[in-house]
């Protein structure tokens, strides 16, 4: 998963910042710096873990197994859209289509989930109709 390289490449970017930072004439600048680069290296870390939980999330999704209930993996199509309930990546482009990744911690896929065709729920007052789950 991208993210993962990414945050991986930013935390040790920020540990060779801070191992390689030599004390300045200048007394503070060189502990700021390291505060610097250590607060850095601690929202990497975050990041990090962040984006292995939700790796292990869509790895564990199983999206072969269709289910006439919502639930984690559903492609739930609406007469407003179609959501994909697995992590929040929000809008997603797919060739001509559109789709909305959504957790089903989220206002909309806590609504949807162990909802089935034909059922409706209401958000932002605005109510839809499930037409299919997948």
């Amino acid at each position: 998963m991208e993210k993962i390289t990414t945050a991986q490449s930013m935390i040790n970017t920020a540990k060779e910042s801070k191992n390689n930072e030599t004390k300045s004439t200048a007394g503070d600048k060189y502990e700021t710096g390291r505060a610097m680069m250590q607060a850095e290296q601690e929202k990497s870390e975050v990041r990090l873990s962040e984006a292995q939980r939700l790796d292990v999330i869509l790895s564990s999704l199983d999206i072969k197994t269709i289910s006439p209930i919502v639930q984690l993996g559903s492609l739930v199509t609406t007469d407003r859209g179609t959501y994909f309930v697995s992590i929040g990546l929000g809008k997603l482009k797919v060739n001509t289509s559109t789709y909305y990744s959504l957790s089903p911690a989220s206002p909309i896929g806590n609504l949807l989930m162990g909802k089935k065709i034909n059922d409706t729920f209401t958000f932002n007052g605005i109510k839809q109709t499930i037409l299919e789950v997948s």
